[in-house]
């Protein structure tokens, strides 16, 4: 009798190096770590209601390109500075891709888009981005998909998020307990809100949990829980829950769970946009719509851009990647770089209009009690 075997082709393995080994190859400046660190807490004041800006993060569904990501960067860079009053804007900056079946799984995996999945190259690129980004003047913000990658990448990284696929895991939750950053949570796939709110609270409490160390030692590390977790509506397979109606039910489950006063991000795209560039338009109007109303329960936006509208095909191996479009998706559906400032002009102008309404009914509230607390008994009372 022979044991049957998972697999009969041979294993190959590839030492790579230590994320310190990487780090020291890509350092990062002590200027840019303050920026980090002031980004940090810049978004958690927005989402513990303390700033009442909206958190904007906004770029290409993935990176492909590091050319074409300086360049949107410089230019996103001008929007940041212009609408920083109103508006705290990250660029999305993912450099890995959870997929479905199967399918480029992103410029860490496979920086060549070939297929070769040259891992070591893109780690070290995929950092390289990341300073780049930063330099450039604008904080990053990736989906942590691979535990054992976050290492190499979390200083350089100021806003991370766990995707609709991962939400459920316990593995992602624990590393969200462990990380020094703002971590949003995804609904699931098929819109079921209350895997966000349980993996929110798991994340806000400490644990222990399997990692590695900067020198690539596996340990046991104590996660202290992340005080800046929070959810996000990214729609599901079904329809898109960026209302209302579905805002106000994730207040409610937040609430319930001990995250009252916790601030919501929409993601106008995935399933709150029906994959498509156009559905981001209706979906990050209607947030402006609420929040210049004075809904104070949404606390920013995740929007897919780059600097040409649409997405084009790319199989590894098969696409010749000098034919593909500069500037253009090879993973979901974008805005351009123009549409995106006309959003970004919607989105600041709603928090002016609430800003406005918010002041106009605290000034009112006091003047009325005043009226009513001065007002002279008539000679009939």
């Amino acid at each position: 009798f022979t044991w049957p075997t998972a697999s009969l082709s041979p294993r190959r393995e590839e030492r790579l190096r230590s994320p310190v080994e990487l780090q020291r190859s890509f350092p990062l400046p002590f200027p840019l770590k303050l920026f980090v660190n002031t980004s940090r807490a810049e978004a958690a004041a927005i989402l513990h209601g303390q700033d009442d800006r909206l958190l904007v993060i906004v770029g290409p569904c993935s990176i492909h390109d590091p050319k074409a990501a300086r360049d949107y960067a410089h230019r996103l860079q001008v929007l940041r500075e212009e609408m920083k009053d109103d508006l705290l804007i990250f660029m999305r900056t993912y450099l890995e891709k959870p997929r479905t079946a199967v399918g480029w799984r992103g410029l860490i995996s496979d920086p060549t888009l070939s297929g070769a999945e040259d891992v070591p190259r893109g780690l070290a690129l995929g950092r390289r981005v990341l300073l780049d980004v930063l330099a450039a003047g604008l904080p990053t913000a990736v989906e942590f998909l691979d535990p054992l990658v976050a290492t190499y990448i979390e200083d350089v990284v100021s806003y991370g998020s766990i995707g609709a696929r991962t939400v459920e895991s316990p593995v992602h939750r624990q590393l969200a307990a462990a990380m020094k950053m703002p971590m949003g949570f995804k609904n699931g796939r098929s819109g079921d809100l209350q895997s966000a709110v349980n993996a929110a609270v798991a994340a806000s409490l400490p644990q222990k949990r399997l990692s590695t160390d900067a020198r690539g030692h596996v340990q046991l590390e104590k996660a202290p829980g992340n005080p800046d977790v929070h959810i996000i509506l990214r729609g599901s397979e079904s329809g898109p829950n960026y209302g209302e109606a579905f805002v106000a039910e994730s207040k409610e489950r937040l609430a319930k769970a001990g995250f009252r006063g916790s601030q919501i991000l929409i993601d106008c795209s995935h399933g709150n946009s029906g994959k498509k560039f156009e559905g981001e338009v209706v979906a990050c109007g209607s947030v402006a719509q609420q929040v210049a109303a004075g809904n104070t329960a949404i606390g920013g936006v995740l929007i897919e851009s780059f600097l040409v509208a649409g997405n084009q095909k790319l199989e590894p191996g098969v696409t010749k990647v000098e034919d593909l479009k500069y500037g253009c998706s090879v993973t979901d559906s974008c805005l351009n770089f123009n549409m995106t400032q006309d959003l970004l002009q919607q989105l600041r102008q709603s928090v002016v209009t609430r800003r406005q309404g918010l002041a106009k009914s605290w000034q009112g509230a006091p003047q009325a009690q005043q009226t009513e607390d001065t007002k002279i008994p008539s000679s009939a009372s």
